[in-house]
């Protein structure tokens, strides 16, 4: 078995020196195109290639589309503990606070001082599900950084505008005590 394949050949007589070393010094050459030669024309995609490339597409459709199922699952599971972290409780909420959510005005029984944290931007309202919960600013802005359209009411503190007091031709007056209410 130590011999090669080429000197067994030999020894059975099958071929000579001379086709031996041919088949040594022989490399497989491309063969040239002559001149009038017809070029021929890049070979179609065969039905079952076409076939791998479109269940290909269509598997790579349908890994995205559940990568962004997935993602906005996981979107709503941020926004739900969120809004379980900044919750306030309503109970004894005497008072309706209105609200326009859409088209529709809404409204929500508040307690005095949640409507007047609501009135100057420290708190804000949010939907959560088919409702509306209550929630402290900066749970508000951490929910709207994922999803601003799940915040609805969120007042901004403005501070006075500084020209309105300059033109003001009362600015200078102080308010009596006894016409304050």
């Amino acid at each position: 078995m130590a011999n090669s394949l080429h000197e067994q050949l030999l020894k059975a007589g099958l071929v000579d020196e001379k086709k031996l070393k041919q088949a040594r010094h022989a490399s497989p050459k491309k063969k040239k195109k002559g001149k009038g030669a017809a070029t021929t024309e890049p070979a179609q995609p065969s039905a079952a290639e076409e076939a791998r490339r479109r269940e290909a597409e269509r598997s790579r459709e349908l890994n995205r589309q559940q990568k962004e199922a997935a993602e906005r699952k996981a979107l709503e599971a941020q926004i739900r503990q969120l809004i379980d972290a900044h919750r306030q409780d309503r109970e004894g909420g005497e008072i309706p606070y209105n609200f326009q959510h859409g088209k529709t005005i809404r409204h929500l029984h508040v307690t005095p001082e949640q409507r007047d944290r609501l009135g100057n931007g420290r708190m804000a309202i949010v939907t959560l599900e088919d409702g509306y919960e209550v929630v402290t600013r900066e749970g508000a802005d951490k929910i709207a950084a994922r999803d601003a359209t799940r915040v609805v009411v969120c007042n901004d503190p403005e501070p006075r505008d500084k020209a309105k007091d300059e033109d003001d031709p009362y600015a200078g007056y102080e308010i009596p005590d006894d016409l304050m209410w």
